[in-house]
């Protein structure tokens, strides 16, 4: 790789590292393990970096290596293991009402029960804020996909609210 494309993905990805790393978290719900993914996904991202055709799909790109490493992950079955600890991993400070983690906390819970197809959908088109369109090209899979997948998704989340006894409409906060 020459010097000028280098310089550009060091820039690329010293910015976009923590927003990376967001969706990561996302997608596997594990602080180590979402620096892992973010990691395997700059690397890889890196050896076909002079190949991107148009920079501005650097997100989408990188996203996409992200979701298909984390599908690799979870389709393996020693990644299916949990592992307990007596330490919770630190939470940001955030300038959010304290009385909003908890529905916060609730609804999170309830969409890492998703599958992870669902989950993927529910991640990048709520957290991730990213269009049908871009959701699709992210996971590989057309529009009609996504939104089918949203779709139950959402139902599936609706249902267990409902089960709960909570409010319906607190999914639009997803």
């Amino acid at each position: 790789m020459d010097a000028d494309l280098e310089a550009h993905f060091c820039e690329y990805a010293a910015v976009r590292q923590q927003q990376l790393l967001r969706t990561a978290y996302l997608l596997t719900s594990d602080v180590h393990a979402a620096q892992d993914l973010v990691q395997i996904a700059l690397a890889k991202a890196y050896l076909s970096w002079g190949k991107l055709r148009d920079p501005r799909a650097a997100d989408a790109y990188v996203r996409r290596i992200m979701v298909n490493e984390h599908t690799s992950w979870w389709r393996r079955a020693w990644r299916h293991r949990e592992h307990s600890t007596d330490v919770l991993p630190e939470q940001p400070d955030h300038d959010l009402d304290p009385s909003d983690f908890a529905e916060r906390d609730r609804m999170w819970e309830l969409v890492q029960t998703l599958p992870p197809r669902q989950r993927a959908a529910v991640v990048l088109r709520f957290y991730e804020d990213l269009s049908e369109a871009e959701t699709a090209q992210v996971l590989s899979c057309s529009i009609g996909t996504v939104k089918s997948q949203t779709s139950r998704a959402l139902a599936t989340l609706r249902g267990r609210l409902a089960h709960q006894g909570a409010s319906v409409d607190t999914i639009g906060g997803v």
